[in-house]
Order: C-alpha cells, then structure tokens, then sequence
C-alpha cells in the first residue's frame, strides 16, 4: 500500500502544477479607475498594467483609443507601442511632437501621457493588449473616463509693496486669498515659501495640507513649536502668515502657493492645478542684544487737566550709563495704542490715525536731547483725553549701519483729562434710521453730518475704526480743511474716496465700491476755529456693515417640463436675483450612477466653456433689472440627460472666488413614447408525444418599423416562471439557467419572415406540457443613436401533448420460403400503428429444423437504435451473415446471406413499442410477435447419370479390351468423380481391381501388370485390361462417386453404377463368330477414339514445348498406354 500511496503523488503533482499554471495564465488587464477629473491645460498620467501571459518577460504591445462623447460608438486610435504609425491624423501629430506618449514601465506596465490636455481630450480611454500567443484567455481591454475641466484656481497676495524692511526682532504679518471655483468636490493645500537669493529653490515656511494639517517647512519646527512662525485661515479664502521674532536669516522673497487636489474613484489624492501670488522681498536688519537692566524711562506733563483747544505738552525722560554713546527708540503710546516714534537716528514716525493731525501742525513730536522727548498735541479734543505713556528701548549699531533692538522699557502712565469748552456746535449724521447703516458690497457708501451752531471756520475729519471698541483708535480717511483743502489718507489713495462741503453746514462723505472689510465706525468730526484762535470739535459717529454680494443673490432653478418624452426638447431656468455683479455660472448634471459632473460654464466676459458633448445642448441669457435668467436647453432628450440638474454661481470679488449656495436639484425624466407592440399567440396547441412541437410568437404591430427585438421563452411553473431561451435585441441566444444539458439539444428558437419567432421543442415529453409565455421588448434607437428597450408585452399559450394509443398491428400470418443454399434470402416484418412519436425494438427469433421447440434469439435493434448480437455459440456462423435494415419505421428487413443447408428452420420477430416519460426513462407500450417463416434451404440436386447398356464381347486370349466408364450427365460443374472398376466371376462377390480417387491418385487393387488407365475426356473413364487370359473371364463394370461442395456439410457423395461388359476370352479360334460379330460394332469407337488421342497428345506436345527452357518435367501418369504401378510405388 505505501508503494502505491508514493507513485501517486508524481501525478497527483503534475495534475495540481498543471492547473496552477492553468490559474496563472489568465490574462487581466487593469487600468487606473475611472472618473478622472484633471484640469485644461495640466498634464494626464494613466497606467496600464496586465498579467496573466505565459511569458511574463516578454514585453507587451500596448494600445491606447479614446471614444469621446460626441460620438460614442466611434473609437480613434492615438498611439502604440508597437506601431509608429497607429494614431489617427487628429493625434499622430501631437504624438510626433511628445504632447502625446506612451512608454513602458516594464514588460508589462505602461504610461499614457499627455503634456498639454486639451478639452476635447475628455472621453473614455481604452487600453488594449495586443495578443501574442496562440490561444485567447482573459481579458485584453481595460477602459476609465477621463473628464477635462477648467482650471479656476486663483491666488492672490494683499501686500500692496513689493519689498519690506523690518528690523531683527519684530513682527511680520502677510496674507494671501486663495479660492477655486471648481464644482467638483476638492481640497485646497496652501503654503507659504522662503526663497532665499543664495538657495536654487524656495523653502516651505509653514502649509496648510489638503487634510487641513498645519505643517512647519524644514529649520522652522522650534520657533512654529514656540509660537513664533502661524498659518491662520480667516474666512473661506484668506490665509495670513505670522512671523514674530524675525530674524536676519528670513531674509529673501517671501510668497504663498495653493494647489488643488481631487481625490480619484481609487481613493488616491491628485493634483490637478497649482498657482502662486507675487512675491514679496523681505529684508531684516539685525540688532544686539544688550544688557539694559540700567535703562530707565520717566514721563512727565506740564499740565493733566486741560480744556478743549489747549495744549498738551508731555516729556520722556531716559537715564542710563553712557548715554552720549547710545543710540534710542522712543514711542509715544494712548491707551497703550502707539502715537508716534522716534527712531535711533532722530527720524519721526506717526501712525496712520494720527498723521492728518502731524500734518496740520497739531501734532508735534521733537527730540530735544538725547535723554529728553517731547510731545505736544494743539489743540487737544474731549477725544484726546485718557493714560499716555512712553516707551523706549536701546539699538545697537554694528559696522554696517543697521541696528539691533534691545529690550524694551515703559515709563508709568499718565491720566490726562480734557474738558469740553462752551460752544454751541454741534454735529448730527444724517439719513441714519438706524444705528447700523447697510450697504451692499461694491456699493456707494455715502455719510452726511449736519452741523449747528458754528461761528468759525469749519474744517471736518472722517475717521474709521474696524469694530465698536473704545480701546481702538479712529483712523483718518480723508479730511477736508477751513480752506476747502481735500486731504487723503495713504490707505485709501487707491480707493474712490471724496469728502465734500454739499452746504455750508452740510458735509458729505462718500466711498465707492465698498468690500465687507470697510464695515466698521464711521465718525465725522468737525472743529470750529473762532476769532480768538480757540477751537472747538464735535463728533458724530455710525456703524456700517457692508453686506456681501454673496448673501444678497439668491440663485433658483425651475423646470418647464419636468418629464418629457425621449426625443423631445427640454428647458431649465437658472433665475439670478440680486445686485448686478460679474459672475460664473455652471450647469451641472447628475445621471443615475455618476458623480456631478459639469454642463457647461458661461464666464462674466462673456465666455463659454464647454464640458463633454455640447451638441445636445444649448445656452440661453436674459437680463432684466436684478435678475438674469439663464436657460439650459437639451436638444432631443434622451435617457443620457436623465438625471438632476443644478445651476452653481460664483461671484469674483477681490480677486478671490465665492461660491454662492447651489440652487435647488431639479429631475429630469425622460418617458418612453407610447408602447404599440402588440403580440398574437395561439392560445392552444395540441400535439402528441415525441413529436417536434413549433411555437409561433408573431408581432402584430410595433411602435417603428426600425424597432430592434429581445424574445424570451418562459415556461410557467406554479408560480414562478422559468426562463428557456432568450433572445437579445441583437439575436444572441441563451438558455436559462434552470435548463438540464439534455434539454438543451432540444429546444431551439430562430426567427421567420413577418416578425414570427419561433420556438422548437423537439421530440416532446409529456413532462413539456403546461403554460408557454412569449416576453418582447421593443428596442428603439434614441436620438443619441442609443438603444433603448419599452416596457416587455406578454403572449401565452396552453400546450397539450397527449400519449398515442397501443394500436400495434404486426403479420401473424404463417409463411414458407425456400431457397438454394448460396442464396440471399430475405425475411419481411411489417408493423403498422397509427400513433405517431413512438421507438420501437425489433427482435428476429429462430427454431432449427433439427429442433423446432429450441428457439434463440438472432438480433436485437432497440429504440434508441442500438444493435447487438446475443451470444451463442451454435448461431455464430448464422448470425454473422445476418443483415438488418430498416428502410421504413416500421418494417424491419432480416437478410440471410449465403444461405446454408443447416439454415432451415422458423423465423420470426418480436416488435415492442417505447416511449420515453416525463423524467426520460423509456417505458413499453405494446409488444406483438408475428407468425412464424419457415425457411427451407435446398442442396444442390444429384443429377449424375452412366451409360448402363449392358455389352458382351468375345476375345482370345492376348488380345487386350477396354473396359469404358462413361459419365452422361453431372450435377454440377464444380463436381469431383472417384471412379471405381468392378469384376465379377459366376456367383463370386464383386470384386474392386481399380481405383481412381478425386484428387488423380491411382490405386490397382490386383493384375497390376495387366491394367493400363485413360482419361480421354472430362466425363469419359476407360480401364484396359491387355493379354487376358481366360481366367479374365467374368462381368466387368464401373461405379462413380460424384463429389458435391456443399456450404453446410462440406462434400456431398452420390453414387451410380454403368452398365455390365460380359468379357469371355477364348483360346485361339473359338473366336471368330464372336469376333466377326463383334469388329462391326467396335470400328466406329474407335475412330473416335483415336482421333481424341491424337487432339490430346498434340495439345500436350504444344504445353510441353512452352514450357520447356532446359527444365525436366518429371513422368506422368496421365500418359497414354503407361503401365499402372502400385499405389504403394506412386
């Protein structure tokens, strides 16, 4: 057994190597999943890879075609890695230029590239391999949708300058605005660079990943970990960059960078668009760091309480060691806000919300000596009032002139009071119903103050501060002086800002296009300058809130027909409401099954980008006053535009995108036109069993005449239905999955002139029985040149398959037949039954005549046409010359061939009918036998005759006699003869003295020396007897056995005897009388006789000389006149 056990394991390896290397040579080829979603004008990268052949080193052909949109059932070669000149003429050149590439990645991996994607680009990519090997297994053809888009990433800095110096120590702060008005859901990643002039490349400074993950660049993990180095995102778009303590080595250009990433259907992140804003030049001055524990700062007033219009007069006193040799920073701070500064090197800084003031000469700020400041602030105003302090810190000065922050030192605060004068001025803002004014982005503001009770000269300040706080200052916008004198602050020189005198106590402010960024208090202040050189002001102030465009439009989409019928037209409307502003609206659509996908975009300008397919569709715009409508048109809709659709807007403000809220989904349905199929079934069929049943479906009418069909055959089974065959649209046809094998190869379905479809069962069952559905769909071809199917029409029809009746007839009629052996004989047995789709058996029986109560069976045909030879020994010779056909159904032919002797005997047949049941097992209907034939066989007849005259002769002693033996007639001739010579004496028994035998042996049984043979003729036999004596007296005479072949006994013997030849030899003349009688009747044998001899010794002659070229025949007995020998010498 463990012998047996281990010579099993070689095959039972190979078998498992055999399908395992079977498992791997399936091919499979895999392509990068689909939508891909990549930006006008970026590059696309799509990988192809197979496995699967048998020679995986072998490198593959691979072959890229796109079907685009427009035409879908229409593929264009690009490009080939096995061909040069694959690519149609609208991408051979692009591929000539490298626009377009495909290289391998290794035997069985390739890249598809192309540099610059176009927007006619978009459609469906398919890669192909190019088979090699003898035989097809797996899949060659992978295919992904590539979607082009437009590229609507901006990236925009806020920093007006181009260049900025900042001293080591300080703080930097910079914003950028990044936005995107994709429609597709995307991530932005946004980082801020430092390239510095003696490095080749830029260095992150701080990003914003597209998972919103803050990640410090490479040297700027500790101070980002300190808090140094910030990335804050303000708002939907605006990213602003913080930068504390600066040191000397951020030096260089500063700028921001935003890409955009779109995640694939594999789940992989790409990019698919990158922009950056100018960059700004940073250079940082470096200080030293000082000891100034010693650094003292003291601030002292002339005067804390004051009245409106005097003069406030603050010093700051700073002591520390060497002052001679140092130099100072010195600012003056309200409210801990700063004022103004004086640099190390004397130069004086005032901040924006007090440089009209510094300008007018109210505002004086003086270095009297190095340890001693000044400040002086005339007149001053109730609005002055409040804590002053001073700060100062040291700055070193290195060999090169720049210098280096120490550390800073505040004086203690001082309160300063100031007192409202008596005046009767007064200011009031005019046309404010409510506490907060409104405006709309983009949008005039327009402030009006009323003033009364003036007796001077009036000059009027408009000032702003981002939010309602008292701890910030106002900042001045722009002023207008008692001589008319319009001036402008530095901040809004580049904005349309005017400040007016509509009256002589009315003042007007107005700024145009306003952002949300102007929202915040607003105060006009105006001062009275009298006679006697006192001023008196007044301030009124308001909130504006600057209301974004975005929150004001309202964008909402309504259908006119929702639900249309295939082919027809369809309108959407995208109503606007809002205040006219440049804007970007984009159809969208999506289908069952599919992500959003983008229509078309229509641009401010007036441009129009189109997405896919725009044949199917067709723009529209309509403006009224606040409200634009835009009209989407699909063209013949089909089930392709089936789906819902929405309108986005965007607005382009500040250089930033702003996505408005989508408007509401509106479905489109698309219905089928009105269903005309009509079907005519015959309700009932009646059929019989194992007949072939046909079953015709005939489509009465249609909805077109160009109409495409898919036919499935149902069988009805309770309540379920099983399916039989189906046919599709395009006339492929498949069985059910319920279908046996057997069944298969009879069911079959085609389809006839006139819409008939036909189903065949063949051979029918009563099993086939039941109730037979016909299922059509009507496929029609949609303006798209797509197929598409109308709801299926049902027909049915009762089958009724009923069982023949066992009307079996059979011959029972006794017959006789005879025939010669060697004969054909043929036996007849005739049925007749009136039913029809039955098998039958026939069996041949058979009773020798030997024994006609011992009966065998010969030959069996069964019903399913199978023909054996039941075993016996005794029959075999019979039963292989046996012949059956079948030339009708139901006559059987038995065909005896060579008939034989011992063939005699009864014949007859047993016919049984079949029929198969419902699970196809064969079950006997009827079983008959006929009458019996009885054959009878004849041997050959016996018709051997001799001359029986009897003849007397007299002869003398020594004269020889002839004793003839002559044959007059013979049964065949194919028959053999032994002839035997006889002689008798008186009473004495006959006695045997010659024997020729069949096959010319000679035997002389006595007067052995005394006897000459000859055989002079075919059926001539002569016996001389030469000298006789008269003891040779006696009655002499012949017998002849004549030999038959015969096919059932071999040889068959029949025996005759000739006539007697009385022979009397006397001495010598005793004669005469006899002899004289005797010459007469003896002349005429023999001239007869001896003109045979000599035919025959000439004919010998004539073979000897042909025959003879030196060879020696040996001696014959056939010789006339040789003397015979014994039989024992021959």
């Amino acid at each position: 057994m463990a012998c047996s056990l281990s010579s099993m394991w070689g095959p039972t390896l190979l078998l498992w190597m055999g399908l395992l290397l079977h498992c791997e040579a399936k091919v499979h080829t895999e392509i990068q999943t689909g939508p891909l979603y990549r930006v006008e004008g970026s590059q696309l990268f799509i990988s192809c890879n197979v496995s699967g052949f048998k020679d995986e080193m072998a490198e593959k052909i691979f072959e890229f075609r796109v079907i685009k949109p427009a035409r879908p059932n229409f593929e264009i070669n690009i490009i080939s890695t096995g061909e040069e000149d694959f690519g149609y003429a609208s991408h051979q050149r692009r591929v000539l230029q490298n626009d377009i590439s495909l290289i391998h990645v290794n035997p069985n991996s390739a890249r598809f590239q192309i540099q610059n994607l176009l927007k006619d680009d978009e459609g469906d990519y398919d890669c192909k391999i190019k088979n090699t090997e003898s035989t097809f297994d797996g899949t060659y053809s992978a295919i992904t949708t590539v979607k082009v888009i437009d590229n609507s990433l901006s990236v925009s800095s806020s920093e007006s300058a181009t260049s900025l110096n900042y001293n080591q120590g300080e703080t930097l702060t910079l914003t950028c605005q990044a936005s995107s008005n994709t429609i597709q859901h995307t991530h932005l990643s946004f980082t801020w660079y430092l390239h510095k002039d003696e490095q080749s490349d830029a260095q992150p400074i701080i990003s914003l990943d597209r998972y919103f993950t803050l990640s410090p660049g490479q040297g700027f993990e500790q101070r980002y970990q300190e808090g140094d180095i910030s990335l804050d995102k303000l708002g939907e778009a605006t990213y602003q960059l913080k930068m504390a303590q600066l040191e000397v080595s951020d030096q260089g250009k500063i700028y921001c960078q935003a890409q955009e990433w779109i995640q694939d259907p594999d789940r992989s992140w790409y990019m698919i668009s990158q922009s950056q804003a100018e960059a700004v030049t940073l250079t940082v001055k470096a200080r030293e760091v000082t000891d100034m524990s010693s650094l003292e700062v003291r601030m002292a007033a002339e005067q804390t309480t004051l009245e409106e219009g005097e003069e406030l007069q603050l010093s700051c006193s700073i002591d520390t060691q060497n002052m001679e040799a140092r130099f100072f920073t010195v600012v003056w701070l309200w409210r801990n806000i700063e004022l103004a500064r004086i640099g190390p090197t004397g130069v004086l800084a005032v901040k924006p919300s007090y440089s009209s003031r510094e300008k007018e000469g109210e505002l004086r700020v003086t270095r009297i000596q190095n340890q001693k400041n000044e400040l002086r602030l005339k007149p001053v105003r109730t609005a002055d009032q409040g804590e002053y302090g001073c700060r100062a810190w040291l700055e070193e000065r290195d060999s090169n002139g720049a210098f280096t922050q120490g550390t800073t030192k505040d004086s203690s605060p001082l309160l300063i009071t100031i007192s409202s004068a008596e005046s009767e001025l007064s200011v009031t803002m005019q046309d404010v119903p409510t506490s907060v004014i409104s405006v709309i982005q983009r949008e005039k503001l327009r402030l009006v103050c009323k003033v009364g009770g003036s007796e001077g000269r009036l000059s009027v300040i408009w000032q702003r501060k981002p939010i309602a706080q008292t701890d910030l200052l106002f900042t001045k916008v722009i002023s207008l002086n008692q001589d008319g004198v319009m001036e402008t602050a530095a901040a809004f020189e580049s904005r349309k800002v005017r400040a007016m005198r509509q009256a002589a106590d009315v003042f007007v402010f107005e700024l145009d296009e306003v952002t949300p960024s102007d929202s915040g208090v607003y105060q006009c202040t105006v001062t009275e300058l009298k006679t006697n050189g006192k001023t008196h002001s007044q301030s009124q102030s308001a909130s504006v809130t600057v209301n974004t465009i975005e929150s004001l439009v309202k964008v909402s989409l309504i259908n006119r027909h929702s639900e249309v019928t295939m082919g027809e037209n369809v309108e959407l409307v995208c109503n606007v409401k809002g205040p006219p502003v440049p804007s970007t609206l984009s159809w969208s659509v999506q289908t069952k099954g599919s992500s959003l996908n983008t229509i078309v975009t229509l641009v401010s300008d007036g441009s129009i980008s189109w997405s896919g397919n725009q044949h199917q569709y067709q723009v529209k715009v309509r403006k009224q006053k606040n409200l634009v409508m835009y009209s989407l048109i699909i063209i013949g809709a089909s089930y392709r535009e089936a789906g819902s659709y929405q309108c986005l807007v965007s607005v382009f403000l500040e250089n930033v995108y702003k996505k408005l809220t989508p408007s509401n989904e509106v479905s489109v349905t698309v219905r089928n036109p009105e269903n005309k199929l009509a079907l005519s079934f015959s309700p009932k069929i009646l059929q019989s069993v194992n007949t072939d049943i046909q079953m015709n479906c005939k489509v009465s009418s249609s909805s077109s005449p160009s109409s495409l069909y898919a036919v499935t055959w149902l069988y009805l089974q309770g309540s379920v239905n099983k399916t039989i065959l189906s046919s599709d649209q395009y006339a492929v046809v498949t069985f059910g999955d319920r279908v046996e094998q057997n069944d298969k190869q009879r069911i079959s379905m085609k389809r006839k002139m006139g819409l008939i479809f036909e189903l065949t069962i063949r051979q029918a069952r009563l099993t086939d029985r039941g109730l037979y559905q016909c299922k059509v769909e009507e496929w029609l071809q949609g303006p798209r040149g797509d197929w598409y199917s109308l709801p299926a029409k049902f027909a049915q029809t009762n089958l009724n398959i009923t069982e023949p009746e066992n009307d079996l007839i059979l011959d029972n009629k006794q017959q006789e037949l005879k025939a010669r052996e060697g004969d054909e004989v043929e036996l007849r047995c005739n049925s007749s039954s009136g039913a029809s789709g039955l098998y039958y058996k026939v069996t041949w029986f058979y009773a020798p005549s030997t024994s006609l109560s011992m009966n065998s069976s010969l030959v069996e045909l069964d019903h399913t046409g199978l023909l054996t030879y039941p075993q016996n020994q005794e029959l075999m010779g019979l039963q292989g010359r046996l012949h059956l056909s079948r030339p009708t159904q139901n006559i059987f032919y038995l065909r005896i061939q060579r008939a034989h002797e011992s063939d005699s005997g009864n014949f007859w047949c047993q016919v049984e009918q079949y029929q198969p049941d419902d699970e196809g097992r064969w079950n006997q209907k009827a079983s008959k036998s006929s009458g019996p034939i009885t054959l009878t066989v004849l041997g050959p007849d016996a018709k051997l005759s001799l001359d029986i005259k009897d003849v007397e002769m007299n002869i003398s002693k020594a004269e020889n006699f002839d004793i003839p033996c002559h044959i007059t007639q013979q049964s065949s001739d194919k028959a053999q003869f032994q002839v035997t010579w006889f002689w008798k004496k008186g009473t004495e028994p006959k006695r045997p003295i010659f024997i020729v035998y069949r096959n010319s042996t000679l035997q002389a049984i006595s007067r052995k020396d005394t006897l000459k043979f000859s055989h002079p003729l075919p059926n001539e036999f002569t016996l001389t007897v030469l000298k006789p004596g008269s003891e040779d007296s006696g009655l002499y005479f012949c017998e002849v056995e004549e030999w038959l072949p015969s096919l059932s006994h071999g040889w068959k013997v029949a025996k005759r005897e000739s006539g007697h030849l009385n022979v009397t030899v006397y001495a010598e003349g005793n004669i005469q009388a006899s002899s004289e009688c005797t010459s007469a009747t003896l002349i005429v044998p023999f001239v007869v006789i001896v003109a045979i001899l000599l035919l025959v010794i000439f004919v010998l002659v004539l073979k000897i000389c042909k025959s003879s070229e030196g060879k020696k025949l040996p001696p014959s007995l056939w010789v006339d006149q040789h003397l015979m020998k014994d039989k024992e010498e021959l």
